[in-house]
């Protein structure tokens, strides 16, 4: 079978946090490659660095050796307000939601934000809640009348607005029972497999790897 081409590569990154001995790092040596229509697991204990290789893989981080391409551009040579808002979409665990706005309002703002150009930003959030298997019942609820599952299919949502090539979830099913971690699994794998995306899952769950085409996991370093 032909390698898919990593839209997504990290050669030799080290990093660590600024108060850290000099020879103390967090992340050392990582040397992975990411392609669309994939999804990938990032495992690893707490304090491996789960974490921080998302900061870095957004650009969110910059203080890092080594290199992290993005379709073989170095992410020190480009403009990283522009990759977050074009390129990655991120959901977090926490949802990240604005209480005080609406399910599809929440959606609008995040295209507002990246500018992206929609003729029909309404209808464009209405069709991204159906992608996440909401109908338009739930576009004028607050985002605190929604259960935690609803919640993560509205950040989903968002982060699909300005339609990135990358997704990066961290520990997005952390808060969630089993059928709903089943239910939003199979939303990232139709992102990958059938809307050609790259899909990158910071996870604790078994279940999520399990599901997953790709396990890459960070050791600690007692490990």
């Amino acid at each position: 079978m032909k390698k898919s081409k990593a839209i997504l590569k990290l050669e030799d990154v080290s990093y660590r946090y600024e108060d850290a001995k000099k020879d103390e790092y967090v992340l050392k040596d990582i040397n992975y490659e990411f392609a669309n229509g994939k999804i990938y697991a990032i495992k690893g204990k707490s304090g491996s660095g789960k974490t921080t290789l998302l900061s870095l893989i957004s650009g969110l981080e910059t203080k890092y050796k080594g290199k992290i391409f993005y379709e073989d551009k170095d992410l020190k040579t480009i403009n990283l307000d522009t990759y977050r808002n074009t390129y990655i979409g991120i959901v977090f665990q926490s949802y990240n939601l604005l209480p005080h706005l609406t399910a599809s309002e929440n959606i609008i703002l995040s295209m507002d934000i990246s500018k992206v150009k929609v003729p029909n930003k309404k209808e464009k959030a209405l069709d991204l809640m159906r992608q996440v298997g909401l109908n338009e019942s739930f576009a004028n609820r607050r985002v605190l009348k929604l259960s935690g599952g609803e919640q993560q299919r509205i950040a989903i949502a968002r982060s699909l607005s300005y339609n990135p090539q990358i997704i990066l979830a961290d520990e997005p099913t952390g808060n969630l029972d089993k059928e709903t971690e089943d239910e939003i699994l199979n939303i990232f794998k139709n992102l990958a497999h059938k809307e050609n995306k790259c899909v990158i899952i910071v996870t604790h769950s078994k279940n999520v790897c399990d599901n997953v085409d790709v396990v890459y996991e960070l050791k600690t370093k007692k490990e």
